[in-house]
């Protein structure tokens, strides 16, 4: 596990094309969209604790170009706000199972490159014991790796957040090069790797 604080462009760089089988990405996606905005602060809100500023700003074409070039194969969260990815029929509806809960959306979509039919991902985490804006379950990630990596495939995210996709390949022994930008969120995502093998090692 290659874990960097430091610009995804950066990263990407260094590596040959196709390097990565598959990569699992969960770019930021707002516009300035005003809708973007109030949901993630009513999310902090529900949270009960302050998230500091967030580099909420989309990928550029650049970055699009570099991911397909240095991986396979993609899956890409959010992809249903970003313009220019090619077709596919094989995207991922995660389900959140949050009805009544106005200040969040029912779901995600994720854009993936695999020629598969529609899969659905039901699963409710508890929002209030997260640290990241956009932070995903780890039983998420590791359905996704299930469904749709294979064994020995090297895994490339660009947008470690909170770290949930290390802990899933770590759970699942894969091989993951990530890097996060932001140093607050590098540090909190590191210490809760460490803490989760730590517990495993308990076991």
């Amino acid at each position: 596990m290659n874990i960097t604080n430091e610009d995804n462009m950066e990263l990407m760089s260094r590596y040959k094309d196709n390097y990565f089988d598959l990569a699992i990405v969960d770019p930021p996606y707002s516009d300035g969209n005003e809708f973007f905005t109030l949901e993630v602060n009513l999310k902090n809100k529900e949270r009960k604790h302050n998230i500091k500023d967030w580099n909420n700003e989309k990928p550029s074409k650049d970055y699009f170009k570099e991911l397909f070039r240095v991986s396979k194969n993609q899956i890409i969260w959010g992809a249903n706000y970003f313009e220019g990815l090619p077709p596919s029929r094989g995207w991922v509806f995660w389900d959140k199972r949050y009805e009544g809960m106005h200040s969040f959306s029912d779901g995600e979509l994720a854009y993936t490159s695999f020629h598969k039919l529609l899969k659905k991902f039901t699963y409710r985490g508890d929002v209030k014991k997260t640290f990241h804006p956009t932070q995903k379950p780890i039983t998420l990630y590791e359905w996704l790796l299930i469904n749709y990596a294979k064994e020995g495939d090297k895994i490339l995210d660009t947008h470690l957040g909170s770290g949930s996709i290390a802990i899933a390949c770590h759970n699942l022994k894969y091989d993951l090069t990530a890097c996060e930008l932001d140093k607050e969120y590098f540090d909190a995502a590191i210490k809760r790797i460490n803490q989760h093998k730590q517990q495993l090692r308990l076991w």
